[in-house]
């Protein structure tokens, strides 16, 4: 495994021990997103993406946030199965994270020297972060390909990179006099 390419975007104005995000791109192919740099004890280190944990209404089995008192969706108290939610919890999940420590440290060693280096760029006349642009669609063919789920185009076709998703070209569409479509949302999952 190669780690092809780390972007990231210092935060400037963080009150708390956020350094930075960052997204790191593997093998020229996959994109993993929201890692943060954060201020620990001994220097800066890289903490994986993450979701807030959620547990059900017992009325409406909308989700909820654990310590939330009340239900976001019906408004009544939540029970907490006799959980005490005062003690130091497990209230967030990793969503992408390394399997052993030798891919831990190698992701941590490239993230934290990208960040020193961004940290030197940062001081620079100009300076710019790269963390919001797109990932390998710069040079995107028009040419349009079918969804499976649908017979109305969704994805561009790329001659040298990914397919490009229909939802960030739709300005574009726009401009170009194609009707606005109804489908918020649609292909996010």
């Amino acid at each position: 495994m190669q780690i092809t390419e780390i972007r990231i975007k210092l935060m400037e104005d963080s009150e708390d021990r956020l350094r930075a995000f960052c997204s790191i791109t593997i093998d020229d192919s996959f994109v993993v997103r929201d890692l943060k740099i954060i201020d620990g004890s001994s220097g800066p280190f890289v903490a994986m993406p993450s979701r807030k944990l959620t547990g059900h209404c017992q009325r409406c089995n909308h989700k909820n946030h654990l310590r939330a008192a009340y239900c976001n969706h019906c408004g009544v108290k939540l029970q907490h199965d006799g959980d005490s939610y005062d003690s130091p919890q497990k209230l967030y999940a990793d969503v992408a994270h390394p399997i052993n420590s030798e891919c831990r440290e190698l992701i941590q060693n490239a993230v934290i020297t990208e960040f020193e280096a961004e940290l030197g760029r940062y001081q620079e006349p100009g300076y710019r972060s790269r963390y919001d642009d797109d990932f390998g669609y710069e040079d995107v063919d028009t040419s349009t390909v079918e969804s499976p789920s649908s017979s109305r185009t969704t994805a561009p076709k790329s001659e040298g990179g990914p397919p490009r998703p229909h939802f960030i070209d739709r300005p574009e569409r726009q401009k170009a006099g194609a009707e606005e479509d109804d489908d918020f949302g649609a292909g996010i999952f």
